[in-house]
């Protein structure tokens, strides 16, 4: 019966750079959830043996914290090595040190910390095995950048996604990987419709639900679109233009959630444009579309 009426759909499997592509975003990926689980693992040994340290340093990946928790640990080795100490080792690893101020705040801190003091050895052990295990994610992670870099740059017309502003590497290499060859597609709501974000009515017999995006197709590409749009929002004017006049319009205003769904739509129509046609991304060209969809809505 499926075959019958139609409702199914053929599995596309990329090849060439394409693959590479998705394989590299699914890497970077794994990457991402790994260096987030040791980021939340640090955190938490911090708040046991060191909890006064996030009132000195609000993020433990900075230079002068990540020297700081790699030669002094602990509150007893900070108060042991003093803030004369501890500068020193910061101007020697960095540029610009913290200086001597930061540093006498940090042994004032471990001098009244109430963290835990035993079973240091051990605890010391692992602090420095999970920070090893950080920086050697975050060097695959920088490297495999540079190949979705290089990949990117094989494909026709892709280096125009990041002429977007607020659209970066990781968002073209996504919307490229996921969807293919663009040329595969006739209309870019197929690609809508690809990532999920295609409308449905969730309507049974004499009932009649919300409309709302089906949610069916490639989450990864779906995802990625959505934390762009947050990105782009926070970032680019013509796009934010266009999320303020879908909040207020007369008729039919949208919510916030609604109007950010929308523009994934949007964005995906300019990605097609770009991609199929080889034409660069201009930003008066949107603000000139906004204007006319004001003048005919008014």
């Amino acid at each position: 019966m499926l075959v019958k009426d139609g409702r199914y759909r053929e599995v596309y499997i990329p090849e060439d750079v394409y693959q590479e592509l998705r394989e590299a975003v699914a890497e970077r990926d794994r990457l991402v959830q790994r260096m987030t689980a040791i980021d939340n693992q640090v955190a938490r040994w911090i708040d046991i043996h060191f909890p006064e340290y996030q009132t000195i340093f609000s993020d433990w990946q900075g230079k002068a914290a990540l020297l700081t928790l790699r030669h002094f640990p602990t509150p007893e080795k900070i108060v042991s090595a003093g803030p004369e100490k501890i500068e020193a080792i910061w101007k020697k690893s960095m540029k610009r040190s913290a200086g001597l101020k930061k540093a006498q705040e940090l042994v004032k801190a471990a001098e009244e910390s109430i963290g835990r003091k035993t079973g240091l050895v051990a605890a010391e052990a692992s602090l420095q095995n999970l920070l090893a295990e950080y920086e050697l994610y975050r060097r695959q992670y920088e490297q495999l950048e540079q190949v979705m870099m290089d990949l990117l740059k094989q494909v026709p017309n892709a280096e125009k996604l990041l002429d977007i502003k607020g659209v970066g590497l990781i968002t073209a290499a996504t919307f490229v990987g996921e969807v293919g060859d663009i040329n595969r597609f006739q209309d870019p709501r197929q690609i809508q419709k690809l990532a999920g974000f295609n409308l449905v009515e969730n309507s049974s017999g004499k009932h009649n639900g919300k409309t709302r995006i089906s949610r069916r197709g490639r989450r990864r590409l779906r995802h990625g679109l959505f934390m762009a749009m947050i990105t782009i929002l926070a970032t680019n004017q013509e796009f934010r233009m266009l999320h303020q006049k879908n909040l207020i319009r007369e008729k039919n205003p949208l919510t916030k959630m609604q109007s950010i769904i929308a523009l994934c739509g949007k964005l995906i129509r300019v990605f097609y444009g770009l991609l199929g046609n080889g034409t660069d991304y201009s930003a008066d060209k949107m603000l000139s579309d906004i204007e006319l969809g004001m003048r005919a809505a008014a």
